[in-house]
């Protein structure tokens, strides 16, 4: 079932970030859990990546700015959506992680970035450490950054999709 987007109205601005987040997460795990099983590794762009590293990619992203990055905590893989850990490498997931495994991680990720929202101003600035050295960005800077990486791979992913089933006017 495809996720709703947000009504307007009533809402402070951390609301909104949560629930478009929330839209934004939804989004791409049904678009992924809808394709075919045997789609979710394969490639169907030149640049390479395919939607189960996509997915990976989006949750190391939320990860690295909300926890790793504005809450300053360690995690275990920051990189862990490139290859060999090396960020600007290909987007990389193992053979032995499966679907049903990232989007729990996802979830989870997703659940973290709720609290964070609901529990800080958003002009707070985010913590001096590995993610950020010098002059952190405040948390409703960090919101926009994910939110419009989160819509830009959501329309990417709509295409790569669309390439995987195509309709019958397309064949």
């Amino acid at each position: 079932m495809k996720p709703e987007e947000p009504t307007h109205g009533g809402s402070t601005a951390a609301e909104y970030f949560t629930d478009y987040l929330d839209f934004f997460r939804s989004s791409v795990v049904e678009s992924v859990t809808a394709l075919p099983e045997a789609e979710h590794r394969t490639t169907r762009l030149p640049s390479g990546w395919t939607p189960i590293e996509l997915l990976s990619h989006l949750l190391h992203m939320e990860e690295r700015w909300f926890v790793w990055g504005f809450l300053g905590e360690q995690v275990e893989q920051p990189w862990g959506d490139w290859q060999d850990g090396e960020p600007g490498t290909h987007w990389s997931v193992d053979d032995h992680t499966t679907l049903p495994d990232l989007v729990d991680r996802l979830q989870a990720v997703g659940e973290r970035t709720r609290a964070i929202l609901r529990e800080t101003a958003l002009s707070t600035r985010g913590q001096v450490g590995e993610r950020f050295e010098g002059d952190p960005p405040d948390l409703q800077w960090i919101c926009f950054h994910v939110l419009q990486e989160y819509a830009r791979h959501a329309g990417h992913l709509d295409i790569a999709a669309e390439l995987a089933t195509p309709t019958e006017e397309s064949r």
